[in-house]
């Protein structure tokens, strides 16, 4: 390591260095900043070990138990980092402090729950504007495709090609792009959607009101908590009220569901899914099963009655 670098300035070189390979690091960059800053008071140079990390990680004034682990796991990649320039700096093994979260189970919505929701989104005033439009498609496309919401607030005009039925989603996760080709259904509410938003010229992006050229994640997520409630839809025991994500949830258990009753191969299909998805490992498709009752049911029924030659949704022979 340069006597003449001090930790900041390392973590603004490894931030530069991931944001050319298409990272945001929007909030990590506030994390990473504070653990330079950290490191620069505390030592000021050297090979930074274990302890050390552990202890910027443990630092924090949060109540949330996974909350030391996730500090340590933002960093773990910056120490990595370090570890190639001096050979010396100590990279924490997955797992060190514990998990970083419990994942409560999502929620898997019923059709008759998504016509609740669409149907409350078609009353949203202005009762004559374009706003209960916009949130009745995006709403619907979140269902059928599975997108994530940054992904859909994302979509310019040019982003849409209902000639094609083909989505060109250039906001991806780690600034990854993807093509989603589009049921006919899918073009059908995107091309209603699309006459009526004529009106407003082609600037903003695709999903946009007459207030707001864009739609912000945040508005989506505000707009959808109020229905939430008009719905009646709250918590419940342990299990969190329904989320605008859990849409995506929802995309992903009833194309297995419906591959399942099809009698289809799920597991030469989970690969392309995968990458519908805009997922990078097939192995992130995974907590859909664990966290479903349904497919883990389907999973336990295909392992009982599996011969030599079937394969389960792990992929094992």
């Amino acid at each position: 390591m340069s006597a003449e670098c001090s930790f900041s300035e390392l973590v603004e070189g490894y931030l530069t260095m991931r944001r050319s390979l298409g990272y945001r690091l929007e909030r990590q960059a506030t994390y990473l900043r504070g653990f330079g800053a950290y490191l620069d008071r505390a030592q000021g140079s050297g090979p930074v070990l274990l302890e050390r990390s552990a202890e910027w990680a443990c630092a924090t004034t949060s109540t949330d138990p996974h909350h030391p682990a996730r500090r340590l796991a933002i960093v773990r990649g910056f120490l990595s980092y370090l570890a190639g320039i001096d050979g010396a700096s100590e990279v924490p093994p997955g797992g060190f402090l514990g998990p970083t979260c419990h994942r409560t189970p999502p929620h898997i919505y019923t059709d008759e729950e998504i016509d609740r929701l669409l149907q409350a989104a078609a009353e949203l005033p202005p009762h004559d504007g374009l706003r209960p439009q916009c949130y009745v498609t995006l709403f619907g496309l979140l269902a059928c495709t599975g997108l994530r919401i940054s992904e859909a607030v994302a979509l310019s005009l040019d982003d849409v090609d209902l000639a094609a039925g083909v989505l060109d989603v250039r906001a991806g996760k780690g600034g990854k792009p993807r093509l989603v080709p589009l049921h006919p259904s899918a073009v059908e509410l995107l091309a209603s959607y699309a006459s009526q938003r004529e009106r407003l010229g082609t600037s903003g992006g695709f999903f946009r009101t007459e207030r707001n050229e864009r739609l912000s994640t945040h508005a989506v997520e505000v707009t959808f908590r109020r229905l939430r409630r008009q719905l009646g839809w709250e918590k419940e025991g342990g299990a969190r009220p329904p989320r605008v994500h859990d849409l995506r949830h929802r995309a992903v258990v009833k194309r297995v569901l419906l591959w399942h009753a099809e009698s289809a191969d799920v597991d030469a299909k989970l690969p392309v899914l995968a990458t519908y998805l805009g997922h990078t490992l097939v192995s992130d498709l995974y907590w859909y099963f664990s966290a479903t009752p349904e497919l883990m049911g389907i999973a336990a029924e295909r392992f009982a009655s599996g011969t030599p030659g079937e394969q389960s949704f792990d992929g094992a022979r």
